[in-house]
C-alpha cells in the first residue's frame, strides 16, 4: 500500500546536529519502499490561492501562520501501516520537526485502468477505428516504429491510416504478456504483441512485437505518451 509522508519541519527547532537526510532516502530506495519525493520551498515563497464569488483571491504565504511548515514529501510503498511509521520515525526530520503519514486513497486501481487501456487499443485495432485508437494517446506522444518517429496524435493519426490502408479485414493484435509497473504520475509497460492481419495483396502478416510504453495520468485516466515497438528478432531468425 502506498503512503504520503509529509515532513514537517519546525522553524524553532534547532536543525544543527540533525542527521543527513541522504543515507534514509538511499536505504528506503535500494528497498523500494520510498518510491520518489521531494524537499520543497520555504513557506515564504508560498501562494495561497481562493475563490470566492468566481473571484481568485491570491496571498502570497501558506495557508496557515504555523511553526511547523511542510518542508518535503515522501511517496512510500509499505506492507502496512506499521512499517510506514517505522520508516518515517528514521526520517532525520522526525528528531526536530513531525512526520504525517497518510494512506493513499484506495478507490483507484491504476493497474487495472492501464490493462483496460490496453485492451480497448487492441478492440480498435480490430475494428479499424482509428478515432478510438488515437484516443489511447496523449496528445504530445511520442511513438517510435518500423525505425521512425511519430510525434503528436496528428502524426500517429496519419501512420495508423497508412498502416490500415495496407491491410484488409481486422486486424487481430493478440497480447502474449503484459508487464506493468505503476508509480504515482507515471507508468512502465512492456508487452509481447502478436499482430495478425491481411495484406492488400493477399500475404499474410503474422508480426510478433515488443512494445514498450509509457504511460502517464492525465487525472481521470491514463494514456499513452511513449512508445517503442519492435520485431522479435528471434522469431524472424
Amino acid at each position: 500500500m502506498k503512503y504520503m509522508l509529509l515532513v514537517c519541519g519546525d522553524d524553532t527547532a534547532d536543525a544543527s546536529g540533525m542527521a543527513p537526510v541522504e543515507p534514509w532516502v538511499e536505504d528506503l530506495g535500494d528497498r523500494r519502499v520510498r518510491l520518489h519525493g521531494h524537499r520543497l520551498a520555504l513557506p515564504d515563497r508560498a501562494v495561497t490561492v481562493r475563490v470566492r464569488d468566481g473571484e481568485v483571491l491570491r496571498s502570497d504565504g501558506p495557508f496557515a501562520e504555523t511553526k511547523e511548515y511542510v518542508a518535503g514529501f515522501d511517496i512510500l510503498e509499505c506492507e502496512s501501516l506499521e512499517e510506514a511509521i517505522e520508516a518515517a520515525a528514521r526520517h532525520p526530520v522526525a528528531t526536530i520537526g513531525a512526520m504525517e503519514v497518510r494512506p493513499f486513497w484506495e478507490d483507484e486501481d491504476a493497474e487495472a485502468q492501464i490493462r483496460a487501456l490496453d485492451a480497448e487499443l487492441t478492440s480498435a485495432a480490430r475494428e479499424r477505428d482509428v478515432d478510438r485508437m488515437v484516443a489511447c494517446y496523449a496528445p504530445d506522444a511520442a511513438a517510435f516504429a518500423d525505425g521512425r518517429e511519430h510525434r503528436g496524435t496528428h502524426a500517429l493519426r496519419k501512420s495508423m491510416e497508412e498502416l490500415l490502408a495496407s491491410l484488409t479485414g481486422p486486424v487481430s493484435r493478440e497480447v502474449l504478456d503484459f508487464r506493468v509497473h505503476v508509480d504515482e504520475s507515471v507508468a512502465f509497460g512492456h508487452a509481447l504483441v502478436r499482430l495478425r492481419a491481411t495484406r492488400t495483396d493477399g500475404t499474410r502478416v503474422g508480426d510478433r512485437l515488443h512494445v514498450t510504453t509509457g504511460y502517464r495520468n492525465v487525472g481521470l485516466r491514463w494514456l499513452i505518451a511513449h512508445e517503442h515497438v519492435s520485431l522479435d528478432i528471434e522469431e524472424r531468425s
